[in-house]
C-alpha cells in the first residue's frame, strides 16, 4: 500500500524501518567448537532453515533426524517444471505443460549481491549463478489511466522526468531561491552538476536534441551509408509525465535489496534446494505430517503421518528440536510449547502474494521489441512482468513471470480457479504485449494463502519490539527458525542466517549447559 501510493522510495524507508530490508550480518561459515556427545536434534521442515541447520550440526557431530512435510526439499524456494504438477488448497490441481528447459519460481526469484550467506553457499555447494536483470530501460512503464493506455519506454520516462526536474531546479538556483541554502561556490558547482546529470543545455535548458537523445533515444537512430544521419527525439511534456505517475517505479531498482549486481541460479530457484538437499537427503524423511509436538525435562517426541508410502502414524524423539514450520502451520499443530511462545506464533499472520508464469511459443518481447530480461511496471492488477534473464535469443517457447500481485489484489486473485487467474492475467498482460493473444501456450499460478506447506508469503509481526526476542530464545527444549525468526522476511538470507544463528545458540546451551 505504501508503494502503491507513494512510490518505491518511500516504501523502501518504510520497509527499513519496519526492518524489512537490511543486510546480510554472514560473516562466513559457522563455528561449532566443541563435542555434543551424541546429543540429537530434531529438526522441522526442510528448507533453507532446516537443511543449512542440519548439514552445520551433522557436522559439529550431533545426530540429526528432518521432518519434511513435502516429497521435496526447498520449502518456498520452489520452482515449478513441465511435467511438475502441483495442488492448492480447495483441490486444484495444475499440471505445468512448459517445455524442457522452461521453469518458473513461485517464490523467491533474486538474490542481492550483499545477501552473503546464500552467495557463499551457492559457492560452497556448487551452485552455478548468473545475472538477474532488474532494471531494464528498454522495458516498459504502463497505466490505464495515461497515454492513452499506451506503455513508454523506461529509457524515456527516466531519462525525461531526470531532465525537466534537473531544469527546475537549476532555474530555482539562477532566480536566488536557494540562496539560502547554497553558497555561490556550491550554487556553481550544483548547476553544473545539474547540466550535466540532467543533460541540459548551456542555457540550463532540457530540449529536443542529439544529446538528450543520446539517452532518451531517438526518432531515427544513427545508420551507415546513405541517410544515416539520426533524428532526435521529442521529449514528453513535463506536465503528461508527472500526472502519468509512471515515475513511481523509476526507483524500484534503486532499493538496496533491487540494486546491481543481482543474481538467480541458472536453471531455476530450487537449484539451491537441491543442492543442500543432496548434502543431507539421507538425513531427511519426506511426507512427514508433523501432527503433534511435545517436550520434557528429558527431550523432544514429534507425532507425524506417514503420507507416502507406509502410512499411518509414528514418532521421532531427540533431545533438542529445531522447528523451522512457518507459524501459520505451527498454530495448527498441537503442542506443549509455554503459553508465551504460542501467544507469538498464534499472532503471526502472513502476507498474500500470487505470482503468474506464462509460457509463449515465440519470445516475443525479445524479437519484437528488443527487451532482454528487466520488469515492466503496470498499475493493472498484475502489478508488473518480468522478463527472463537467461537464454538470451533462444528459439523456442519461453517463460515470462506474467504478473507479481500482493495484498488486497491478491485475495481478489486467491478467489479465483487456477484457470481463471491464468485467464485473467493473459488479458491483462495483453494490454502491454498485444502478442499474448496469439502466442500464449500455457500457464501456472500460485496464489500463497493457498499453498498447503505455508498459507501465506511470509510471516509479519503484530508486534516485533515487544515479541522478536522471545520466540529467538530456546523454549525448554525447541527454538525457532525461519524467514520470519529475521529481520530479512521474505528473503532466502533471512532464512540461512536464522538457521545459522539459532544452531549456534543451541550448541552453546549443549555444550555449556
Amino acid at each position: 500500500m505504501i508503494g502503491a501510493t507513494a512510490g518505491g522510495a518511500a516504501l523502501y524507508q518504510a520497509m527499513t524501518t519496519l526492518g524489512h530490508a537490511q543486510e546480510s550480518t554472514y560473516q562466513g561459515p559457522v563455528k561449532l567448537d566443541g563435542d555434543p556427545k551424541g546429543a540429537k536434534v530434531l529438526i522441522l521442515g526442510a528448507g533453507l532453515a532446516g537443511m543449512v541447520a542440519a548439514l552445520e550440526l551433522r557436522a559439529a557431530g550431533y545426530t540429526v533426524e528432518v521432518l519434511e512435510f513435502r516429497e521435496k526439499a526447498g520449502g518456498r524456494c520452489w520452482t515449478l517444471r513441465g511435467g511438475d504438477s502441483y495442488t492448492e488448497l480447495g483441490g486444484f490441481k495444475q499440471d505445468v505443460g512448459f517445455a524442457e528447459g522452461n521453469y518458473f519460481n513461485p517464490g523467491p526469484w533474486r538474490i542481492p549481491y550483499h545477501h552473503h550467506a546464500v552467495l557463499d553457499y551457492c559457492k560452497r555447494l556448487g551452485v552455478k549463478l548468473e545475472p538477474f536483470i532488474q532494471k531494464n530501460h528498454n522495458a516498459l512503464l504502463h497505466s490505464t489511466k495515461a497515454f492513452d493506455g499506451k506503455p513508454q519506454r523506461f529509457r524515456d520516462i527516466a531519462t525525461d522526468y531526470r531532465g525537466q526536474t534537473s531544469e527546475l531546479l537549476a532555474k530555482a538556483a539562477n532566480q536566488g531561491k536557494l540562496d539560502e541554502m547554497v553558497s555561490q561556490e556550491d550554487k556553481e558547482m550544483l548547476l553544473e552538476s545539474l547540466r550535466i546529470y540532467g543533460v541540459l543545455d548551456k542555457d540550463y535548458a532540457y530540449v529536443k536534441s542529439e544529446h538528450t537523445s543520446d539517452y532518451r533515444g531517438y526518432q531515427k537512430w544513427p545508420g551507415g551509408g546513405s541517410g544515416a544521419a539520426p533524428i532526435p527525439s521529442d521529449p514528453i511534456d513535463p506536465s503528461q509525465i508527472l500526472q502519468s505517475r509512471l515515475w513511481q517505479w523509476l526507483d524500484d531498482a534503486e532499493s538496496a535489496e533491487h540494486q546491481q549486481t543481482i543474481f538467480q541460479p541458472v536453471g531455476g530457484m530450487d537449484m539451491i534446494a537441491q543442492a543442500f538437499e543432496r548434502e543431507i537427503k539421507d538425513l531427511i524423511r519426506f511426507n512427514a505430517k508433523v501432527t503433534a509436538i511435545n517436550q520434557d525435562d528429558n527431550g523432544v517426541t514429534v507425532t507425524y503421518e506417514d503420507t507416502g508410502g507406509q502410512g499411518g502414524t509414528q514418532e521421532a524423539k531427540a533431545d533438542w528440536c529445531l522447528c523451522t514450520i512457518p507459524f501459520s502451520i505451527l498454530g495448527q499443530i498441537e503442542n506443549n510449547l509455554s503459553g508465551e511462545m504460542k501467544g507469538i506464533i498464534d499472532s503471526m499472520y502472513y502476507a498474500g502474494s500470487v505470482k503468474f508464469g506464462l509460457e509463449f511459443n515465440r519470445r516475443f518481447w525479445e524479437e519484437d521489441e528488443r527487451i532482454y530480461g528487466g520488469i515492466s511496471y503496470t498499475d493493472l492488477p498484475i502489478a508488473l512482468i518480468s522478463y527472463p534473464s537467461g537464454d538470451y535469443f533462444s528459439t523456442g517457447k519461453g517463460v515470462l513471470l506474467g504478473g507479481y500481485s500482493w495484498g488486497a489484489t491478491a485475495y481478489q486473485f486467491n478467489a479465483l480457479s487456477p484457470e481463471e487467474r491464468i485467464k485473467k492475467a493473459v488479458e491483462y498482460g495483453a494490454m502491454i504485449h498485444p502478442q499474448y493473444k496469439d502466442e500464449f501456450s500455457n500457464g501456472v499460478s500460485v496464489a500463497w494463502h493457498r499453498v498447503p506447506w505455508v498459507l501465506g508469503c511470509y510471516g509479519i509481526w503484530k508486534d516485533k519490539e515487544a515479541d522478536y526476542e522471545k520466540a529467538t530464545k530456546i523454549d525448554g527444549r525447541i527454538l525457532m527458525a525461519g524467514e520470519h525468526i529475521s529481520y530479512l522476511p521474505a528473503w532466502q538470507e533471512g532464512a540461512l542466517l536464522s538457521g545459522l544463528d539459532a544452531i549456534s545458540r543451541l550448541h552453546n546451551r549443549v555444550i555449556n549447559g
